[in-house]
């Protein structure tokens, strides 16, 4: 059986599941993760549950069938099924690793913990953090091990591009296909993980334990 990793390292790859209109079920790759991946017509959900139940739920569901992953009633229905919430749909963006050392002067963190450090623990694995002069990337191992990122950047420094500065050293940091997660309405963080060259693969709802 395909694996929810299998999908993801095809999908950095530029290899996409077939635009059928179907939807496929796999099991969760931890304790941890569930949630849904929604493709161009082909979404994947990854959650330990009765693969028929899903189906039927989806059938159920009073929307073009293309949406229905993603329809607020069957995310409602999953969140009741497995006892999880969920916060937001992502857009779901991936980048490969750049050559060469960050321009940027960055120290590793190792000391308390900041915010967004400490958010990023929660959610994430192998977590390590640099921080720079108004700036913070952030890289650990979320949803089936992939690489992730997240930065933050002060108030008083943005639109300086601080922040594309930042995701792009984050691409010379890793040495594997690197994910962002970002909400489709922070346009300007969307804007700025493109810039630096992250694409956009699909959209992404994760159900998190209670």
């Amino acid at each position: 059986m395909e694996t929810l990793r299998d999908v993801l390292d095809a999908a950095a790859r530029g290899v996409f599941p077939p635009p059928d209109g179907r939807t496929t079920v796999v099991p969760q790759p931890s304790a941890r993760d569930a949630g849904v991946l929604s493709f161009t017509a082909h979404s994947v959900v990854f959650v330990d549950e009765d693969p028929e139940w899903v189906y039927d739920t989806l059938r159920a569901t009073p929307c073009d069938p293309l949406c229905a992953t993603m329809n607020a009633r069957f995310l409602a229905a999953l969140m009741d099924r497995t006892g999880r919430e969920q916060e937001t749909i992502d857009a779901l963006l991936v980048a490969t690793p750049l050559p060469g050392r960050p321009d940027l002067p960055l120290t590793e963190l190792t000391g308390p913990d900041h915010s967004r450090v400490a958010y990023a623990r929660a959610r994430r694995d192998e977590v390590r953090a640099w921080a720079t002069e108004g700036g913070l990337v952030v890289l650990g191992r979320g949803v089936a091990g992939r690489l992730e990122v997240s930065v933050e950047v002060d108030e008083g420094v943005r639109r300086r591009g601080l922040g594309r500065e930042l995701v792009t050293a984050a691409r010379q940091l890793a040495e594997e296909p690197l994910w962002a997660q970002v909400a489709p309405g922070n346009a300007r963080s969307v804007r700025t993980l493109q810039a630096a060259g992250y694409l956009p693969v699909g959209a992404e709802a994760l159900l998190f334990r209670t």
